[in-house]
């Protein structure tokens, strides 16, 4: 990201980052009402706690991911929108620090807060480099260096973001301390995991299909790699091995031996026998199985039953989604057209059924399904939020795609009726595209492989300093 084209207003900015961020070091917070053997105290959450969460959200959660885009694009609005966004940000972290009411003790989201924010300066200084175009001598080698380095760190970003997120969210009710550390940990990881992959997919069908046929692999091929990888861990952690058999200890660790073995005959039925790509059912098949062993899961609680059998259930369908969508919506093929820009509505419904997943996954720890029940909270009310928060996620990462695809294609947001379906206006380029297939793959290829693309450089005017690209 980089926030700021001018000199003094991108120094001053960095000299304040800094300033408040070393003071964290330096805040003591008052834990004097906090019980021995509690995490919070049972003070109510104040109003300047609140405006410091939406603020943190908006600027953290929503500006810094709109700006990533715009800066990819090089839309002009890129520098505002950043702008206000480190504005928020340095607002909302000062509130973090001043709020009364609910008192916590020690916790991992203070603590990560050094080190997120700098990576946030980290971006500021590398982007008021880069404006500087210093280029001769030594600089050229630097700022190959640094252009990398930038682009790293701004991808890492919304990852660190998130991450954040849940540390925020488990600090303010005071949970997965202690003997609920381990199962918080598998549910956060997870259920993260499910909803990443979710957001990869739809990546990679609304703007990836050139970069998946550059690579000469099928999207199974990655899907079992991953697989394969994660049951191997599975497999030799969900069980001290040595001790006694516990609880779900055997549940856990048979899916992860299901997942290596599926995942190695997955990586091998990704090839045909020419060595070209090929589409297979492994990757559904395994989620199909996991959600069935989810919904069986046994727990506790009633409610706990509950919202794991839906969890289950709605991992299920995503598998026996994503088999009809490759079997019989695509048969076998990549995609439904030659770019991936006019999906089937159905290709929709699996990375949707991931992240709506991974919601449920997260939202079911052993403390929350206990502080549910407490309060009298039904299963079906709770399944409703988590769905409306997983509709709000899908939203949000197709309007960020859409909004690269638009502009890096440079094709209209609305096609012309008077066009014929195949045939191709005055300007040469079919179906009202700007630019030639040659254009939309270098674009495709930039976003998922990296910074600069040589192409991208090779096609811009003489005369004109080279830009930075901004992650």
């Amino acid at each position: 990201m980089e926030l700021f084209t001018t000199r003094p207003t991108g120094l001053l900015l960095t000299v304040l980052l800094v300033v408040f961020t070393a003071s964290s070091d330096a805040h003591e917070h008052h834990m004097d009402k906090i019980e021995e053997g509690h995490a919070i105290s049972d003070d109510p959450i104040d109003s300047i706690l609140w405006v410091h969460i939406l603020i943190q959200s908006l600027a953290w959660g929503i500006l810094f991911p709109t700006g990533m885009v715009l800066g990819i694009i090089r839309s002009r609005w890129h520098v505002p929108v950043q702008t206000v966004g480190s504005v928020l940000a340095i607002l909302g972290y000062f509130l973090g620090h001043k709020h009364k009411g609910r008192q916590f003790a020690s916790n991992i989201h203070s603590k990560f807060v050094p080190s997120i924010m700098l990576m946030l300066i980290s971006q500021v200084v590398m982007g008021i480099y880069l404006k500087l175009h210093l280029e001769r001598g030594i600089h050229g080698k630097i700022r190959k260096v640094i252009v990398k380095a930038h682009g790293i760190v701004g991808k890492a970003m919304p990852i660190a973001t998130w991450v954040q997120f849940v540390f925020g969210g488990l600090t303010m009710l005071g949970f997965c301390r202690g003997d609920h550390t381990g199962q918080c940990l598998a549910h956060f990881i997870m259920g993260s995991a499910f909803i990443a992959y979710g957001i990869i997919l739809t990546i990679l069908l609304l703007v990836g299909q050139y970069w998946l046929r550059r690579t000469g692999r099928s999207q199974e091929f990655f899907d079992s790699m991953v697989i394969a990888a994660w049951g191997c861990v599975n497999t030799f952690t969900e069980h001290r091995w040595g001790g006694p058999w516990v609880h779900n200890d055997l549940q856990h660790t048979t899916m992860g031996i299901i997942w290596w073995c599926a995942g190695l005959l997955g990586i091998w039925l990704s090839r045909k026998r020419d060595g070209q790509p090929k589409r297979n059912l492994i990757p559904a098949i395994v989620i199909l199985l996991t959600g069935f062993g989810m919904s069986a899961h046994p727990q506790h609680l009633e409610i706990s039953t509950k919202v794991h059998t839906i969890f289950g259930y709605t991992l299920m369908a995503a598998g026996v989604a994503r088999i009809v969508e490759i079997s019989f919506v695509l048969k076998d093929k990549n995609a439904t057209s030659e770019d991936g820009s006019d999906p089937n509505s159905f290709q929709y419904l699996t990375p949707f059924l991931l992240c709506a997943s991974g919601f449920l996954f997260m939202g079911a720890t052993e403390e929350q399904m206990q502080l549910l029940s407490d309060a009298h909270v039904t299963h079906v009310s709770y399944v409703f939020i988590l769905f409306s928060i997983s509709f709000l996620l899908f939203l949000f990462v197709n309007m960020l795609l859409h909004l690269y695809a638009v502009h890096a294609w440079n094709s209209p947001a609305k096609s012309d009726p008077t066009l014929p379906a195949r045939t191709a206006p005055p300007n040469g380029h079919p179906n009202g595209h700007a630019r030639a297939d040659r254009r939309i793959r270098d674009a495709e290829e930039f976003e998922l492989e990296g910074l600069i693309s040589e192409d991208d450089e090779d096609t811009k005017p003489e005369g004109k300093p080279r830009q930075p690209h901004a992650s």
